[in-house]
């Protein structure tokens, strides 16, 4: 009787955690799961936006045309020093991976990650069009590589910046408190009103950055048409308004560090910059890999700042992936190319959520 009793208790348990879990299934099958394999559905068709508005028949099954149209090209070779700098940063990358590894620093898991990471680093640019050819898509290339210089300056940026700052509120105090909250602020706010502050701040009549140039004597950068300086305006500001989350999780990870660890240490004499490097940091490890995951996911994702403050410009500079996705969708009408360069996105995010859920477990 006693084992009946559980055996009908355990299965009213796994019914109730259906019954529970069934609604959030069911949004989550709708709004997520359904509309990814749509979207691979409609990259394998001829897609125009406009004609299947009017007619829902307006398609034509195409296979992997608009893949090889968008990722491809005619006559395409490889070189090995076409892209120096990402290529150097590839074999890099892979050395370090393989000290790392040697030195115990890192596991197998963290050290292939790493490797593969760098070998595509080092491969993938080096695919270029030969004597004659060329990307059958001419833009797409050059935008991911935006995108990837505008993810190397944010991440780091944010993720340093953040670290620094939660280092220096770390203290129960009215005052910290304030501060907290004041450089928290930024995260609240929209990007059209992130973007309309900088605008003014980065203009060259009336901006502040344009006043301090002159008061020194300087002449006021043009920043956002300026080809030179037109991502670093962008990256900034993205900078400026992504801190808040950031810092709130390093406030977290730090308050969860024990004190008697640091008064431990400073019995023989680990204060200041040395605390910070070997108590510090090392206790943050899990934390700074989930800031950085986090951010490399958003801003992959960056529209609102480019489309806003540059439109993309000047001469493409600050165009990137997710702009250029809506473009391709709603100004082109081609819905098939987009849906290409969106499951390209996607791949890319989900390589890094899995590679936060291998460093994440593999910490634990």
């Amino acid at each position: 009787m006693p084992e009946v009793r559980s055996r009908r208790r355990h299965l009213s348990e796994a019914q109730a955690a259906v019954i529970l879990l069934a609604p959030f299934l069911a949004v989550y099958a709708a709004f997520l799961i359904y509309p990814f394999f749509r979207g691979f559905w409609i990259s394998l068709h001829d897609w125009n936006l406009m004609a299947v508005a009017l007619n829902p028949d307006a398609t034509q099954f195409v296979g992997l045309k608009n893949y090889i149209h968008v990722l491809w090209g005619r006559n395409i070779t490889w070189g090995v020093w076409v892209s120096p700098t990402l290529q150097a940063l590839g074999l890099a990358g892979l050395a370090l991976a393989v000290l790392l590894r040697r030195m115990d620093r890192i596991s197998r898991v963290t050290a292939i990650a790493l490797g593969v990471a760098a070998v595509l680093l080092f491969v993938l640019p080096g695919f270029h069009p030969g004597e004659g050819g060329r990307w059958y898509d001419r833009r797409f290339w050059p935008t991911v590589g935006h995108t990837l210089v505008f993810v190397g300056l944010t991440v780091p940026g944010v993720t340093i910046s953040a670290l620094v700052l939660a280092a220096a509120l770390n203290r129960e105090t009215k005052a910290m408190a304030v501060l907290r909250t004041l450089f928290f602020l930024s995260q609240v706010l929209s990007v059209t009103v992130v973007t309309l502050i900088w605008q003014i701040m980065f203009s060259p009549q009336q901006g502040l950055i344009a006043n301090i140039t002159k008061l020194f004597g300087g002449s006021p950068i043009v920043w956002l048409t300026d080809e030179r300086f037109a991502m670093a305006a962008i990256v900034v500001t993205t900078v400026w308004w992504s801190l808040g989350i950031a810092m709130i999780l390093f406030l977290a990870g730090l308050q969860d560090i024990s004190r008697d660890i640091y008064e431990a240490a400073a019995l023989d004499n680990a204060t200041g910059f040395k605390a910070f490097r070997y108590i510090t940091l090392p206790n943050l490890k899990r934390t700074i890999t989930l800031v950085i995951v986090l951010q490399i996911i958003l801003h992959f994702q960056v529209f609102g700042q480019a489309h806003l403050m540059t439109g993309g410009g000047p001469n493409d500079t600050t165009q990137v992936l997710v702009r250029y996705i809506y473009q391709t969708a709603f100004r082109d009408s081609d819905l098939g190319r987009a849906a290409v360069m969106a499951v390209f996105l996607f791949v890319i995010m989900g390589a890094f959520s899995v590679l936060q859920f291998v460093l994440g477990r593999e910490e634990a």
